[in-house]
């Protein structure tokens, strides 16, 4: 099993995720909206929103799994957040990156894996919208390009959250550097 190589900009990229509250196991129902729908639309048993922590990868929207995440070391979507494109496993079993890998022998037996890298400004890879079956397939082109145009929704939705928060954070910052009225 090959593990995941941490991208070079891995301090910047935790540090965006904090400040986009992204941190952490728990649901967040725009990603669970979106995994949903992935789960529908390419007809796969598994679908998530996966975003990757220093040691951890959570799920903050997940189908198909009761999971809330695995360890970053044995992730797919550690592998996808290096891609520009698609990260596209046809049969895992047959790939030496991942034929032992616990998530292919073990539960959930995982067979085919689709990860689109989901970016934030600063082309700061925070996870990635997933699809996982326990069978092998392959995507079409067509379909490639409705999970590139389902995760530039996420990631557009996602970059609006990053860009709010640093709007919090200069006004938090502004009104600490007016002076006090002192009353």
């Amino acid at each position: 099993m090959d593990r995941p190589e941490l991208p070079s900009n891995e301090t910047a990229r935790i540090a965006a995720m904090g400040r986009m509250g992204l941190i952490g196991f728990e649901r967040d129902e725009r990603c669970q909206r979106y995994a949903r729908i992935a789960a529908k639309v390419f007809q796969a048993p598994i679908a998530a929103v996966s975003i990757l922590g220093p040691s951890d990868q959570w799920f903050r929207g997940c189908e198909g799994l009761a999971s809330q995440g695995t360890a970053r070391a044995i992730s797919f979507c550690g592998h996808a957040i290096h891609e520009p494109r698609i990260f596209e496993v046809q049969d895992a079993t047959l790939d030496s990156r991942f034929a032992d890998n616990p998530l292919v022998v073990g539960e959930p037996y995982v067979r085919y894996y689709a990860g689109c890298p989901i970016r934030i400004p600063g082309e700061l890879a925070v996870g990635a919208l997933c699809i996982i079956d326990r069978v092998p397939r392959r995507l079409a082109p067509e379909q490639m390009m409705l999970l590139r145009d389902l995760a530039d929704c996420l990631q557009s939705e996602m970059s609006t959250l990053l860009s709010v928060s640093d709007m919090d954070t200069v006004a938090k910052e502004l009104f600490q550097l007016l002076p006090s009225s002192g009353t």
